[in-house]
């Protein structure tokens, strides 16, 4: 990716593992000067010298971003030592895998707190500081889950949802007081991430993303161009997520049968749990040992390194200039035929 020209302060959420580890990388190859946010330090100590390796400037800051005082705080540390915070990316979450019955409140509260709450606590940490210089932007990371919900992940799903809608309410802000502040969001579909090594698990087989899967470096690609391209509301990455947008919107009953048949298989890989897997529900799993996961989890054999979708989701007024174009040749084809 090439290096622009006037490096920009970004602040990444979720930055030591799965897709805001790819993230990362490519923000430091782009020259820029990141802040990392976690709660693992030896997770954040790796995404610190991938940053570094690949060309930019790293930050690494230990926060549980349900904690909103640490996310402000942490902010405070960024704008002091990186400088105004041009591009806030909110990747942070957690999860459990179970039915519904079999999720404690507190553990439902805890989803909640970090992958819903996480978001609010760093869009509101980052517009304390952009509205007054008005300048900034604002990427959620969404997911086809924020539209569609599926079984066995009943709190992500929930979370995924509130983050969409609380996106619109405060883009509708935005737009309303005509501020040069963008915010888009950016909805991912199944993503080879360590997440299923170390999510809390109650299901008899080892957990997995539903087919087709894509690798982090596909959803890191589509965070940062979002970033660059903050003017569209929202951006579908994967033709998965296409499909279950759309299929959602037009029989949404026939989908709720479609998963309640599929899905419980489809998310698991046919292997027994591990009942001694790292869990990071209440602490970080890299902190387990001292083991960095890195940006890749176990099924990069069956995931795809690039998505045509997501190529033609960020150029589409490209391929409507194509379009118009061989509209044009075609017609003036067969007026000279006539």
């Amino acid at each position: 990716m090439a290096r622009q020209r006037a490096p920009r302060v970004v602040v990444l959420t979720g930055a030591s593992g799965g897709i805001g580890r790819a993230t990362a990388r490519l923000l430091g190859a782009r020259g820029d000067r990141v802040a990392l946010l976690a709660r693992g330090a030896t997770g954040l100590g790796a995404a610190a010298r991938d940053v570094r390796d690949a060309g930019g400037t790293a930050l690494p800051i230990p926060v549980d971003v349900a904690d909103f005082a640490q996310v402000d705080a942490a902010a405070d540390r960024v704008e002091t030592e990186l400088g105004p915070i041009d591009v806030w990316i909110n990747v942070a979450f957690t999860s459990v895998f179970a039915p519904f019955t079999e999720i404690a409140p507190e553990e439902f509260r805890r989803v909640t707190e970090v992958t819903y709450l996480g978001f609010v606590h760093g869009t509101r940490a980052a517009l304390d500081r952009m509205l007054p210089r008005d300048h900034g932007t604002i990427v959620q990371t969404g997911s086809a889950l924020a539209k569609r919900g599926i079984p066995l992940q009943s709190a992500y799903c929930g979370a995924k949802h509130a983050v969409q809608g609380m996106h619109e309410s405060v883009r509708t802000e935005l737009l309303h007081r005509r501020s040069h502040v963008r915010a888009t969001i950016v909805h991912m579909p199944a993503v080879n991430t360590p997440q299923f090594d170390w999510v809390e698990n109650r299901l008899p087989d080892r957990p997995q993303p539903v087919p087709p899967i894509y690798q982090p470096e596909v959803a890191a690609r589509a965070l940062v161009h979002a970033a660059a391209h903050p003017r569209r509301r929202e951006y579908w990455v994967g033709g998965s997520t296409v499909g279950t947008i759309l299929g959602n919107r037009i029989a949404p009953g026939l989908l709720d049968r479609y998963l309640a048949r599929t899905g419980y298989g489809s998310q698991q890989t046919g292997r027994p749990a591990d009942p001694d897997a790292p869990a990071n529900l209440w602490r970080p799993a890299d902190d387990t040992g001292g083991h960095d996961f890195g940006a890749h989890g176990d099924f990069d054999d069956r995931a795809h390194p690039r998505s045509l979708q997501r190529w033609a989701s960020e150029h589409r007024g490209l391929l409507a200039a194509g379009a118009a174009g061989l509209a044009g040749v075609g017609g003036a084809a067969y007026l000279r035929s006539r």
